[in-house]
């Protein structure tokens, strides 16, 4: 998969057929668009593309508000290039991209850096300064520049919208199944496993810290989960028992300790076991996480992982 980002000079190699959006979670609503775009490409004779927004607009404009994200961009360019697509182009946006009108937008930088022979589009999907460019702005200018417009169509679970919204409400509540459900796969993060305070080597349970560059949407606890491959346990929060301050990921390999230092490893959740709690000593804090890794290897005796992206 190549990535270019076309606001530094970069420009598409071929024609495209493009779609664009933040992507986050790359979920069963993205990969059905994914599969349309392929199809408009195939038809059309092009490339299929995705053009995604970094950082995605809300947390420019009102960084305090944005909701947390599913995926960091690494984790949606994994994921989509697990998917086979050939071509991304990152958006920066910032105030020029901010600032910018719609029809330039589709003109100047869709159809002419990016190549676009084919749009399509999500039915809710605005774009340009003041999110005043829809779907009829777009038929406009296909008048004009002839290229081809297709509306994608909403893709539904439970009579609901599939959203990224509905997945961190999801893990925001605990619920890895009905996350896994919506994304198409269990939900995932990827981290570098850096030197922590070595509590759980002390209390005969070593963990890798793992450090992830955005806060995702997890509810704090103990998680059943897998690292890599591998079944795993994991507490996710402020860890109130040692007096935490900032929210962090300690994941416990349950057949054995590797040296997992300065590693990438990828965390993912099976099961929320319980909430985050404070004890009052460290022997009770031990004693409770022998609780939660024995319950985390019966949920694992019984739970296969899903196929890895």
């Amino acid at each position: 998969m190549r990535v270019i980002r076309p606001l530094s000079g970069d420009a598409a190699p071929g024609p495209t057929a493009l779609t664009l959006g933040n992507f986050d979670g790359v979920h069963r609503g993205h990969q059905a668009l994914l599969g349309a775009v392929r199809e408009l490409a195939e038809r059309l004779g092009v490339m299929p593309a995705v053009a995604l927004f970094e950082p995605q607009p809300q947390e420019f404009f009102a960084p305090a508000e944005a909701p947390r994200r599913l995926y960091p961009l690494r984790e949606k360019l994994a994921t989509l290039r697990a998917l086979g697509l050939p071509l991304v182009a990152v958006l920066p946006f910032r105030a020029t991209l901010a600032a910018m009108e719609p029809a330039p937008f589709v003109r100047q930088l869709l159809l002419r850096q990016l190549q676009a022979r084919g749009l399509l589009i999500g039915d809710d999907w605005r774009f340009g300064r003041g999110r005043a460019g829809d779907y009829a702005l777009l038929q406009g200018l296909q008048q004009e520049h002839g290229f081809a417009l297709q509306r994608a169509d909403t893709v539904a679970a439970a009579g609901e919208r599939i959203s990224s919204t509905r997945i961190r409400a999801a893990l925001a509540a605990g619920d890895a199944a009905q996350a896994a459900a919506l994304l198409g796969r269990d939900y995932a993060l990827r981290g570098r496993v850096v030197h922590g305070a070595k509590r759980g080597r002390e209390l005969g349970f070593p963990t890798a810290n793992v450090r992830l560059r955005h806060a995702p949407p997890l509810c704090h606890g103990v998680w059943a989960c897998w690292l890599d491959d591998a079944p795993a346990v994991a507490n996710y929060g402020l860890r109130p028992s040692v007096d935490g301050l900032v929210e962090s990921l300690e994941v416990h390999q349950l057949q054995g300790a590797p040296d997992l230092y300065n590693r990438w490893v990828r965390v993912r959740f099976g099961a929320h076991l319980r909430p985050e709690q404070r004890f009052d000593d460290l022997d009770a804090l031990a004693a409770q996480i022998r609780r939660d890794a024995e319950q985390a290897r019966q949920w694992h005796r019984t739970h296969t992982s899903s196929a890895p992206d």
